[in-house]
């Protein structure tokens, strides 16, 4: 019974609720928990599209009239550690058709200094045409022996072949694929070799160049194609002798193109489908300056390859033909249906 004050004196009933029996659940902050619903979703959300500590407060601030710190959003962003430890030791196909292999820099602190690093990704298409990211690895110097722990880490995850390996001339990455996996075609970009090669010619000889190599890796087979070098040889050897020289030293890892059917060509005749992945990467990266930890770099990728990999449904273009034709050049080496 309480007595209130003011004009008239008198006696009011007040009902009280209580939950003698602990029944009572709370709607907005649920039982046990130390932040709104949907607050770590939504920060990690922000996260993953490349907002900064500063702009996640500032959102924050205008959804839930909150002051969060730098730590706070840390902690919560922490969680997908666990997810990235796991993604990263998962069990992979025993089998596929092609992997891609590149790398972009990142600047991270390291010992109170803005260092230079890599950051690698492999990207699988398995033999239904379905482009998975395997892994992401992050060093300052690349080689042979990162490529070869690289390379043993996919076996030890159940990776027992790899019919064709692209890459754009990451330097001990072929020997490295071939000393884990024997049988392995490993492919050169093409649209990487003719970027090198135009990169230092005059600028006025550029489109006749790019004519003249054209008919280079546009050849029916191996044959053609080396008399196509040739003629090359004989019209740009005396103004730009490199060409052709970088042409020839990296010949075995460019022939293997030209024993592939068009459709297959056209799937690795360039690394793009890793590049364009990498390029939603950079999009998220560049404008964050240097990353504080090694940590934060993967988190923030992690998350955005993640976010990506939910609109790879469809196999890639033509995988039907492209299956096919794997199915009839890796005869024994391809899954059966």
């Amino acid at each position: 019974m309480v007595r209130l004050k003011g004009a008239r004196s008198e006696e009011v009933e007040i009902d009280v609720p209580r939950d003698r029996d602990g029944t009572f659940e709370p709607q907005v902050v649920k039982r046990g928990q130390r932040r709104i619903a949907g607050f770590d979703d939504q920060v990690i959300a922000l996260y993953a599209r490349g907002l900064s500590v500063r702009e996640i407060q500032g959102h924050v601030k205008e959804m839930y009239d909150v002051d969060v710190s730098p730590d706070l959003i840390s902690r919560v962003t922490d969680q997908v550690l666990a997810d990235i430890e796991a993604w990263q030791r998962r069990t992979l196909d025993q089998v596929y058709a092609i992997v891609y292999f590149d790398g972009f820099a990142v600047r991270v602190r390291d010992e109170g200094r803005v260092q230079n690093k890599t950051v690698y990704l492999v990207l699988g298409v398995d033999t239904e045409g379905h482009k998975d990211v395997l892994g992401m690895w992050m060093a300052q110097t690349e080689g042979a022996k990162f490529w070869l722990q690289v390379a043993t880490d996919l076996r030890h995850r159940g990776v027992e072949d790899i019919l064709i390996a692209c890459c754009d001339g990451l330097k001990g990455l072929p020997e490295a694929i071939e000393a884990v996996f024997e049988k392995t075609t490993v492919q050169t970009c093409i649209v990487h070799v003719v970027r090198n090669s135009t990169r230092f010619i005059n600028w006025k000889d550029q489109k006749k160049v790019v004519q003249d190599l054209r008919k280079v890796y546009t050849a029916a087979n191996e044959e053609q194609a080396l008399l196509a070098l040739a003629s090359f040889e004989g019209s740009w050897n005396k103004s730009y002798p490199s060409i052709s020289n970088s042409w020839r030293s990296n010949w075995p890892r460019i022939s293997p193109f030209f024993s592939l059917p068009a459709e297959l060509r056209r799937a690795v005749y360039t690394t793009n489908p890793i590049e364009a992945l990498n390029r939603q990467l950079r999009k998220i990266t560049k404008t964050r300056g240097a990353f504080p930890t090694d940590a934060s770099v993967m988190k923030l990728l992690w998350l955005a390859v993640d976010r990506a990999a939910k609109g790879w449904e469809m196999p890639i273009a033509n995988w039907g033909k492209i299956r096919q034709q794997l199915a009839i050049l890796f005869e024994s080496r391809f899954p059966a249906d």
